[in-house]
């Protein structure tokens, strides 16, 4: 009996995209039947993230805040919608994570943008601290996943960064929003390059 495989457990954006197959199945199943290309979805929902960055720029936080919790997701949509139209292509799965990456990072400099316009020394501190650490949680897969190893586990993935600055913006809280993920996503890196140690050394 002894360890559990972290790999194993139930994460937090599994669960929630469990959660949400019923409001989401029948999405997908009408683009389907409309003939919607995944890739359309996944630029879609790229250009929301710019119109939210905007808002936040001009410092509408609660604008761009809804514009996050209703693009955001078409994110888990065209996965869905790939393979529910057999249009699953080596492609597509590398436009979604670019344009994914591409997404935070124009959060993020709308943020940097807000909070310098404003003189707030901390708010662009922790900006450009919680973009690198979101890039670096999403380069240890990467890079872990192409020298053979399993990297899937993590606190504070995209779906939770995603969450906590809709919240954030929201509740107008973005300052200790934005502390905590600027700690935990170097935390989450720094937690994957432990765990792919740990598998290096188990060879």
């Amino acid at each position: 009996m002894g360890r559990v495989d972290l790999n194993q457990k139930l994460s937090l954006t599994q669960t929630a995209r469990n959660l949400s197959q019923p409001i989401l199945n029948p999405v997908v199943k009408v683009l389907a039947a409309c003939e919607v290309h995944p890739n359309f979805v996944t630029i879609l929902c790229f250009l929301g993230f710019i119109g939210s960055s905007y808002f936040i720029a001009k410092g509408n936080f609660l604008v761009a805040g809804i514009l996050i919790a209703v693009f955001g997701p078409l994110d888990a949509i065209d996965g869905a919608l790939a393979r529910a139209s057999k249009k699953v292509t080596p492609f597509g799965a590398f436009l979604d994570s670019t344009l994914d990456r591409y997404g935070e990072i124009f959060l993020f400099l709308g943020l940097t943008y807000f909070f310098s316009s404003t003189n707030n020394f901390w708010g662009v501190l922790l900006s450009f601290l919680a973009i690198t650490g979101s890039l670096m949680v999403s380069y240890t897969r990467a890079r872990a996943e192409g020298v053979g190893f399993e990297c899937k586990i993590g606190l504070l993935t995209r779906f939770e960064r995603l969450l906590l600055i809709t919240i954030g913006l929201i509740f107008q809280v973005m300052l200790p929003v934005l502390a905590f993920i600027s700690v935990f996503t170097h935390f989450t890196a720094l937690q994957r390059m432990y765990y792919v140690y740990k598998q290096y050394k188990g060879r």
